[in-house]
């Protein structure tokens, strides 16, 4: 192991000091990221309840009844509309009729925490999604969202209206949304990695012996006047 040793008793460690850290200590990091990785993925498949989505997508029209062109303009009101609609659909005016419709026994503000309300990349479509872990209660929630809001809303808010792009499905195939085993799996190597690489730095360099006859005499800055080998306790023994 090389260090730059300055007359000033400081140690300037340069890169071939990190690398041979490294190299000594390979195995016991990469089986610490092993380690950690596999816990974290067990822990994702086998105790983490699984959820599915559930989703649905609405449109946000500004045409009179009797027009049948639009332009930006109007394009652009309904963009703003989709925004104003959006929050109704998440307001009490929605999910109080939802909650009583299914006959849920959850109140509206914790159905609420489990459905969002969001515009398709700032345009005139709403998405409607829920989290659950049962992927057909999910989907039949979303159901009675897009069947309640739409008049809700145009009793609400006098311009404009509301028609359903598609129906309430469950997306991704039918699997589970959350949790991504593979993701959690590689989150935690990284832990075990960085955590491996925290103590093995920390041991190193908090150990203030001398290592070379360079460091003794750079730092204290006295001559060395001899050296005692080592010497091998069993060899030393059996010469005696």
């Amino acid at each position: 192991m090389e260090e730059k040793v300055e007359k000033t008793g400081e140690r300037e460690i340069d890169l071939s000091v990190i690398i041979n850290i490294l190299k000594k200590n390979l195995i016991p990091i990469l089986l610490c990221a092993a380690i950690f990785g596999a816990g974290f993925y067990v822990y994702s498949r086998f105790f983490i309840t699984p959820k599915y989505q559930a989703s649905a997508t609405l449109i946000v029209n500004n045409l009179s009844k009797n027009k049948t062109t639009v332009n930006s303009g109007e394009i652009t009101a309904a963009q703003g509309l989709a925004d104003v609609y959006s929050e109704i659909i998440k307001s009490d005016a929605v999910m109080v009729p939802v909650v009583q419709n299914l006959g849920l026994s959850v109140t509206s503000d914790q159905l609420k925490k489990n459905v969002n309300v969001s515009t398709v990349n700032s345009t005139q479509v709403i998405e409607i999604t829920m989290n659950h872990k049962d992927a057909n209660f999910a989907k039949e929630v979303v159901a009675e969202i897009i069947k309640v809001a739409p008049p809700k809303i145009q009793k609400k808010v006098l311009a404009g209206s509301v028609k359903t792009i598609s129906s309430s499905r469950i997306t991704n195939g039918g699997a589970p949304v959350s949790p991504n085993n593979t993701r959690n799996g590689l989150i935690g190597a990284l832990v075990g990695l960085v955590l491996a690489l925290a103590v093995i730095f920390i041991k190193e360099f908090s150990n203030n012996t001398f290592k070379t006859e360079e460091e003794l005499t750079g730092i204290l800055g006295i001559p060395i006047l001899g050296m005692i080998p080592a010497v091998d306790t069993k060899t030393f023994n059996k010469s005696v």
